[in-house]
């Protein structure tokens, strides 16, 4: 009578007793196993080793990746503060939105940037950014509880930045002040290039950017 094991019980009984390679260290010399590596059959020891190695490069190229995320995330932060800082260096109320949007363009690279702010006093009535528009403008800006990122839909704030070129991503933000849900104006990033502003995109860094505009663009309001 032939006794058929499964090869899961094999495994499960080698795995619950580590001390059987202990027990029968001469079966390690003698096992030999294919090699995907050397495309020959090698013992069971050289192939344990290939496996480690396997280990040990996928984990370089997972710290890899990690170095060049933080680097990268340096990076954006340096760019942010180098931004906020020139927010902070606006020499009055008005050129506020022209440091803002100037700052995003050449310190972030941002082709076309442009805003629109509502409810301003009326010593900035007068202003370019302070033309109306609209009450779907505004409802827009108010459905959006994160930033807008994806292909061009031909909403109307894309016509604010006058590309000479269709934009073919953008996005956009909702400038809100922290004690209220109704949105006081709308910033609007756009990109020749239709991945800038993907739908797929992480917008945690969009948001700071949203909340930083905003805290700034405040003293413009009534």
């Amino acid at each position: 009578m032939t006794l058929s094991i499964d090869s899961e019980f094999v495994a499960q009984y080698l795995a619950s007793h580590p001390e059987f390679f202990q027990e029968h260290a001469s079966l390690l010399a003698h096992m030999h196993l294919p090699s995907p590596v050397q495309g020959r059959a090698v013992s069971l020891q050289e192939r344990q080793i290939e496996v480690l190695r396997e280990k040990f490069r996928n984990m370089e190229l997972h710290v890899a990746d990690l170095v060049r995320v933080a680097q990268d995330n340096d990076a954006l932060a340096e760019k942010f503060y180098t931004w906020a800082c020139k927010l902070l260096l606006a020499r009055n109320d008005v050129d506020l939105p022209h440091a803002l949007i100037n700052g995003l363009q050449t310190i972030f690279g941002v082709p076309y940037v442009s805003l629109r702010l509502w409810r301003v006093s009326d010593d900035f009535a007068h202003t370019w950014f302070a033309e109306d528009v609209g009450d779907n403008v505004r409802i827009l800006a108010n459905s959006l509880s994160a930033p807008y990122c994806g292909v061009n839909r031909e909403f109307e704030p894309v016509h604010w930045l006058e590309s000479p070129d269709p934009v073919q991503s953008i996005a956009m933000l909702p400038l809100r002040n922290s004690d209220s849900p109704d949105a006081f104006g709308l910033l609007v990033m756009g990109s020749h290039d239709a991945q800038r502003f993907a739908p797929n995109m992480a917008t945690d860094f969009l948001v700071k950017i949203g909340e930083t505009a905003s805290a700034a663009l405040t003293c413009l309001l009534h």
